[in-house]
């Protein structure tokens, strides 16, 4: 077996994050070590390994590698010589080794003497190790644990001290524990301020401060932390025990869909949980939520268990889980308490169990909140004291009116006195039929179609018995809607026969008018424009002068259900005009709404009516009008929803992102509160694409997860474009996988082009990252897909990037190959500026490659053609770098 070969898969496995994949790697390496015969690099392989156990999630594997790696050092110090980092591992072995009820505490405080004693030898600080005995005792809740924590903050630190980060990060979890949060908050303010490098951080500190942010009123930090320390947590299973805690806060702010939304993630993960303390805890947090979800009345909601030990996977409800769990995790802190002689796991996982939302709901984003309350209505003219009247008429007379203004308490009203009334007045039967066609409305306002429609079927029949033809028709135009929206065609003609008795028979009170709305609305209901503007050019204006708004407004939803956009635009402005005059300027919300909606589409004039920054977004007079339908809205509905919808997306289109933000959030918060979650899923892309816009990456990458599950394909590849860029703007590794899955796709939809650009995206945030093996393969594989999609000049770009991957991540040979490659695909250029610019590149590189592998006379032809080809350009910046890296090369040749 070849040495290089271990040191390529240790290098190999240094860019890929803790888990089973790098523990993997270095497992091959070792085993290769050792079939090498060499002791000492199968050593210092295996001191590694420790780590990735330790950090992947198997810290039980820990102990045994570490134990063999700390007995070879005492044999022979002098050859196995890593004395520093053994004592550093020695601190995670010691505090691994509580969180198994099966290993004896006499154990674990047999290696933490040995601890100190090593520590005391070495001339090291005791600091570290008052923090494991700290450990220990709040382990088993030994009152003890204030005494080392004193010692502990006391110490002075060295170099075996927990990082700036890790370090105050336990320090404010006993705190919190002890009630002391203010303390808490003031040490944990320095470390949340600086920049952590640590592998742990900040989504340590992030986490252990959530109770403190809570418990000192901090309500939107919380939200905060929670959200980015979960995003961290979220991807390593060694992180169990801290997703717990975020359950744990899920449970206490009522965020049980999210905290539902987390379980179903992690459930799988259980069954391979790094150790049984982080599966106690996080089956007693899932329980915690699943008994929130369950309490809520969502008992028949289900979570997919995922296949285990021979069990196929299966939908359980959230009640049985929840059992399950709390079996769980009530056995496991029973075999601790055992081991321990106290009962402090159990009390632990007894005070999860019964976790309530003590802090209310803290939503996590704008768009989790409640929607924002709409303006006070002005008071309506009252019509006296209802429940003073004694007059059977005049009651259905005020539920009429009432009832055409909208104003819906004031209409129940009447018709309750009525009905009261009624049990010792005796009523007509005019006025008993017309209560009954009252009584239609009411269920029709309930939703009750089917009871609506009986209602006035009994109405008509009573009044063509008594002769009341236009009262009859009146009930016959609302039973024929009510026929039509249900399906049944014969409404139709119960709607053409009410609004032909009308025309014939005038009236004063708007009967004629009412009967042609509603028929006009029905023809454009079934995209019938032609039919729906020769239905309303038989509206007389003076019939319902009240009415001229409504009128004006059907008249432009036809003309554009038929095409004329410049004509729906005037006969809506007529229906504003009309509203805005009236006594109840509500009624300007749908007219301004769709007015905005069709200005919208068209592009801005030339005159002053055109976007203020001179650019092709909607007119200001469109904003203007969305702001007058919000204003005109007094309560929450669907419309209000979509006004907030479509004004954030004009924002966005008109490069205002940050004010877009606003509404969006608000559109998906309203459309999540009226029930309407495909709407809310959609507006949640559009707000994903704002928080990008804005630069808010976290945001926008929350959002854009949040939706992708409920869209369909077209729709997910634009959500999952969001969120591989907002990944990118956070420099997550995940964003290079998104990337890397949007490029399959492309492949797949046989466009090469876009997949060789998501393939580039992909390399330059893992090299970034400094994942530069990882990150030559990437381009390797766009600059084939360059190839393939004709861009001679792409493929020799990412050729040429992923040659100098190559050198970075210690393959200097496959860097001389690449680039060779790069500079034989220029020939595929023609000649040209960018020719020139590419073979100049290409160059500079080659020479930077050559000079590093020791061929500094080839190197030195390629930095001056390099310096040549720029300055032709007359790209003087990039000349002057060429020239110095080939004033570099000539002097180590003179050396």
């Amino acid at each position: 077996m070849s040495i290089d070969d271990v040191y390529g898969l240790m290098t190999r496995s240094q860019e890929l994050p803790y888990g089973e994949a790098r523990t993997v790697l270095v497992e091959d390496a070792l085993r290769r070590a050792e079939e090498a015969g060499d002791e000492v690099l199968a050593f210092r392989v295996r001191v590694r390994l420790t780590d990735a156990y330790q950090f992947g999630g198997e810290p039980a594997k820990a102990f045994a590698t570490f134990g063999r790696t700390l007995a070879e050092h005492d044999r022979d110090p002098g050859r196995f010589d890593e004395p520093l980092v053994l004592l550093w591992q020695m601190k995670a072995v010691v505090s691994s080794l509580t969180k198994f009820p099966e290993i004896p505490l006499d154990r674990a405080r047999a290696v933490l003497d040995d601890m100190e004693r090593r520590y005391r030898a070495g001339g090291h600080s005791l600091q570290a190790v008052y923090r494991r005995r700290h450990i220990v005792a709040r382990h088993l809740g030994d009152p003890s644990a204030d005494e080392w924590f004193g010692r502990w903050r006391a110490a002075q630190r060295d170099q075996l001290s927990d990082c700036e980060g890790c370090d105050p990060t336990g320090m404010v979890a006993h705190l919190a524990d002890a009630g002391r949060y203010e303390e808490a908050a003031e040490i944990a303010a320095p470390v949340l301020a600086s920049e952590l490098s640590c592998k742990e951080q900040p989504q340590g500190i992030q986490t252990a401060m959530l109770p403190v942010y809570l418990r000192t009123g901090r309500p939107e930090a919380a939200a905060d932390a929670h959200r980015r320390a979960y995003r961290a947590h979220r991807r390593q299973v060694a992180d169990l025990g801290d997703i717990a805690d975020h359950l744990e806060f899920c449970a206490l702010t009522g965020n049980d869909a999210r905290g539902l939304e987390i379980v179903q993630r992690h459930l799988g993960w259980l069954d391979r949980a790094p150790h049984a303390h982080a599966e106690m805890m996080f089956a007693a947090a899932a329980a915690a939520v699943l008994g929130r979800v369950a309490a809520s009345g969502r008992d028949a909601v289900t979570v997919r268990r995922p296949a285990s030990g021979g069990r196929p996977a299966a939908d359980v409800p959230v009640a049985e889980l929840r059992a399950e769990l709390e079996a769980r995790a009530t056995e496991l802190a029973a075999r601790f308490d055992a081991r321990n002689g106290t009962s402090h796991q159990g009390g632990k996982v007894r005070e999860l169990l019964a976790a309530e939302p003590v802090f209310g709901f803290v939503p996590l984003a704008a768009h989790h909140r409640r929607p924002a309350p709409a303006p006070a209505p002005a008071p309506e003219p009252g019509d006296g004291d209802i429940e003073s009247i004694e007059d059977l008429d005049e009651l259905l007379a005020i539920g009429d009116a009432r009832r055409t203004r909208r104003d819906v308490p004031r209409t129940l009203a009447a018709w309750r006195r009525f009905d009261a009334l009624a049990e010792t007045v005796a009523p007509t039967p005019l006025q008993s039929a017309r209560r009954l066609d009252c009584r239609g409305v009411e269920r029709a306002m309930d939703g009750d179609r089917e009871g609506a429609v009986a209602c006035w079927e009994e109405a008509a029949r009573l009044f063509a018995e008594l002769g009341e033809e236009g009262l009859r028709h009146r009930v016959l135009s609302r039973l024929g809607a009510q026929r039509f929206d249900s399906g049944d065609e014969r409404g139709l003609a119960e709607m053409a026969e009410a609004a032909d008795h009308f025309a014939a028979h005038p009236d004063e009170d708007g009967a004629a008018t009412a009967a042609l709305l509603r028929l006009a609305g029905a023809h454009l209901d079934r995209d019938r424009p032609d039919e729906a503007l020769a239905v309303l050019d038989r509206a007389v204006p003076d019939d319902a002068p009240d009415r001229a708004g409504e009128l004006w407004f059907m008249r432009g939803r036809a003309l554009l259900a038929a095409g004329d956009e410049d004509g729906a635009a005037t006969a809506l402005r007529r229906s504003l005009a009309e509203a805005r005059a009236s006594d109840d300027p509500d009624t300007a919300a749908a007219p301004a709404l769709l007015l905005a909606q069709t200005l919208v589409r068209r592009p801005p004039a030339e005159d002053g009516t055109g976007p203020a920054d001179g650019g092709t977004g909607p007119a200001e007079e469109t904003f203007a009008l969305f702001d007058e339908a919000i204003g005109a809205m007094r309560e929450p509905s669907p419309m209000r929803a979509m006004v907030h919808t479509e004004r954030g997306i004009a924002l966005l289109a008109a490069g205002r992102a940050a004010d877009a933000v606003a509404d969006l959030a608000e559109a998906v918060a309203a459309w999540t509160a009226e029930g309407m979650h495909e709407q809310a899923v959609h507006v949640r892309v559009d707000l994903a694409a704002g928080y990008l816009e804005a630069g808010r990456h976290l945001e926008a990458a929350e959002a854009a997860e949040e939706a992708l599950p409920g869209l369909d394909e077209g729709t997910a590849r634009r959500c999952r474009l969001i969120l591989a860029h907002a990944q990118k703007g956070m420099g997550e590794e995940d964003g290079a996988e998104t990337f890397a899955s949007l490029a399959a796709d492309a492949a797949k939809d046989g466009e090469p082009g876009a997949a060789a650009h998501f393939l580039e995206e992909a390399a330059e945030i893992l090299t970034d990252l400094d994942k530069d093996a990882l990150a030559a393969e990437r381009f390797g594989e766009a600059a084939d897909a360059h190839a393939g999609a004709g861009d001679p000049q792409g493929a020799v770009r990412a050729r040429r990037r992923a040659a100098m991957c190559l050198l970075w991540s210690g393959e200097p040979e496959r860097a001389v190959a690449t680039v060779e490659a790069a500079r034989a695909a220029l020939e595929a250029l023609p000649d040209g500026p960018p020719r020139t610019w590419e073979a100049a590149l290409v160059s500079y590189d080659q020479a930077r490659i050559l000079a590093q592998t020791g061929r500094p006379a080839d190197a030195e032809a390629h930095a001056s053609a390099a310096v040549d080809g720029f300055r032709s350009l007359d790209e003087t910046g990039p000349a002057d770098q060429a020239a110095a890296l080939l004033a570099d090369i000539r002097s180590a040749l003179r050396e």
